[in-house]
């Protein structure tokens, strides 16, 4: 028979942060921003459900497209709070995260093509560059590489500047 003892207590914040990977000061900064929550003990301390644990994971999983951690917390409130989030839940957050990491992909692929060739008007490809830069017009705009994001995002012929 499976050992159950103990499977349904709750969890300090020290193994909360040791079952997640995280430091415990993380662990106190999530519960600050609200993207987990604990109740306390007669003697103040933080007791988990198991649950925040596949939270923590969804953080991890957000984290690493580089979602802001309030993108996460809207996502989380969205979310029962008295569970861990199951597929269906996942299924409905990852969709539109699926959205921005196509999109992120595109625009990684759309630079490593532009690595050897352009580096945002400096210019180093002046004899080959779509966005010639005479009398160094683009500094009236302020700062950055404008011309080639402007470019990029309206998806300008070569050898014209975006409007």
């Amino acid at each position: 028979m499976v050992e159950t003892a103990g499977m349904d207590r709750e969890l300090t914040i020290g193994e909360v942060a040791r079952r997640a990977g995280v430091p415990v000061p993380t662990v106190r900064y999530y519960e600050s921003r609200g993207l987990l929550s604990a109740r306390r003990t007669t003697g103040n301390q933080r007791r988990y459900d198991r649950s925040v644990l596949r939270r923590l994971a969804v953080v991890a999983a957000a984290a690493r497209i580089g979602l802001p951690l309030a993108e996460v917390g809207a996502a989380f409130a969205e979310l029962p709070a008295d569970r861990a989030p199951d597929r269906e839940d996942w299924a409905r957050l990852s969709a539109g995260w699926r959205r921005r990491v196509d999109k992120r992909i595109a625009e990684l692929e759309s630079l490593r093509e532009d690595l050897d060739g352009c580096i945002g008007c400096g210019c180093l490809s002046l004899d080959r560059c779509a966005l010639v830069n005479p009398a160094d017009e683009a500094a009236a705009e302020g700062p950055g590489s404008r011309w080639v994001r402007r470019a990029r995002s309206t998806a300008t012929s070569p050898g014209r500047r975006g409007a």
